[in-house]
């Protein structure tokens, strides 16, 4: 099975895992990668390093970062380039979460699963009223 790592600045990757097993019920091999207040980007990498260490396998892994550019991105980005197997999506939001966890239920790879969460990561921002949709 296909591991995933929420990974983000602050607690926002522990809450949507919380979120993902309200909706889904516990997942196995998920782990979370946090970017506390006062961790430096080598602190970062450690914690990082101990989620995918966490992984029942981390042959194919799904990283699910909240934001382009930051610390956290830019520690996954480089393990993503050496790995195959390994893929990041950035934006991460709850109905990213719930696809890729139902995904990996059929999906082999990382690569899979990553198409699919991308898709529904830009379906899933909305306008109420729809009127306002661009």
């Amino acid at each position: 099975m296909v591991g995933i790592v929420l990974v983000s600045h602050g607690s926002f990757a522990e809450a949507m895992l919380e979120s993902g097993e309200m909706v889904l019920g516990h997942q196995r091999n998920v782990a979370v990668a946090m970017l506390k207040p006062g961790m430096g980007p080598s602190d970062f990498k450690v914690a990082l390093d101990a989620a995918v260490d966490s992984l029942a396998s981390s042959d194919e892994v799904l990283f699910l970062v909240d934001l382009w550019g930051g610390t956290p991105f830019n520690t996954v980005s480089p393990l993503v380039e050496e790995r195959e197997g390994w893929v990041a999506v950035t934006g991460l939001n709850l109905p990213m979460l719930i696809v890729a966890y139902t995904k990996r239920l059929t999906a082999s790879t990382a690569v899979e699963i990553a198409l699919e969460v991308a898709s529904e990561g830009r379906k899933g921002v909305r306008v109420k009223p729809q009127e306002l949709e661009a």
